[in-house]
């Protein structure tokens, strides 16, 4: 597998329901989609080592969810930042763009995203890739002990979460995680994050929609459900570092998915910075076995 491609990355916008949604597509439009979902607080950018690796391939597709990345960020008086909402403009978008097949990547809140457009419409999903995303507690370590009192009483809470989430520690610390290999970590991932969460308007956004991440918590037990009915082909990877996730959310994945393909690798909550080849690897052997099934049934 070749370390770079040589396809041209386009960077489209598209009308969604009056949003302006800023999206990142490379590879012939005629081969295998991936479907690429991004987590907090990053955006579609976070997927430019795959891009890099594999869009000689592939056809990868890349959005920004509303509030994220270059996407529109209307206030939350002008829009209910939810992860149904969320996942609803993702799944007027797939639409949009006429796509009714895909291998569905998600990264942290990708995952919520892609487990509702996926119980939506499973026939469109071919399979999984899950990359530091939780559908079980076994994940949800120390942090979330402060995001659950948040969750409880908003009010009382919202300072705190607002310093256990969205302050430039709490950034920073999303990325080192308890990694012993601080050095190959690139800085300025961290500050041009931080300064995204530091856009007028934009903690406000976030925190309306950490707010509503309790009802991911809450759909936990239907999503698990739906594994273990439809069984999908899925590739776990797992960054071990992971201070938001923890490793035995890799596990978990296991008890309702026996086949799963399951990756703990040397890396933190954004595998992909800090593994890229070793990921993109990964994800070509996998979709080679993907596209043999789907050509002998």
């Amino acid at each position: 597998m070749p370390h770079t491609s040589e396809a041209q990355v386009l960077y489209h916008t598209v009308d969604i329901d009056g949003v302006a949604v800023f999206y990142r597509e490379a590879g012939p439009r005629n081969a295998p989609t991936l479907l690429l979902l991004h987590g907090f607080p990053s955006s579609s950018r976070m997927f430019n080592p795959l891009f890099q690796r594999l869009a000689n391939r592939y056809h990868l597709i890349a959005p920004d969810y509303p509030g994220f990345g270059n996407s529109a960020a209307p206030p939350p008086a002008k829009f209910n930042y939810t992860f149904d909402h969320l996942a609803q403009v993702v799944d007027a978008f797939t639409v949009k763009l006429g796509l009714s097949h895909y291998v569905l990547m998600m990264q942290d809140y990708g995952g919520p995203v892609g487990f509702r457009l996926a119980l939506a419409h499973p026939e469109r999903v071919d399979a999984l890739i899950i990359q530091n995303a939780v559908a079980h507690e076994d994940g949800l370590g120390p942090l979330w002990n402060k995001r659950r009192e948040f969750w409880a009483n908003r009010a009382a809470n919202e300072a705190a979460l607002r310093e256990n989430l969205i302050s430039f520690n709490a950034t920073k610390l999303r990325h080192l995680g308890s990694s012993p290999y601080v050095d190959r970590y690139d800085p300025d991932l961290w500050m041009d994050e931080f300064a995204f969460l530091s856009r007028p308007g934009e903690v406000d956004i976030q925190s309306d929609l950490f707010y509503d991440y309790r009802t991911n918590v809450a759909s936990y037990p239907a999503w698990q459900a739906w594994l273990k009915k439809t069984q999908p082909r899925t590739l776990v990877l797992w960054g071990k570092y992971d201070p938001s996730f923890q490793v035995a959310e890799a596990n978990a994945y296991r008890r309702d998915l026996p086949d799963a393909d399951i990756h703990i690798l040397e890396a933190g909550h954004f595998a992909l910075d800090e593994q890229p080849d070793q990921c993109a690897r990964l994800i070509d052997t996998f979709m080679h076995q993907v596209i043999a099934t789907r050509r002998a049934s």
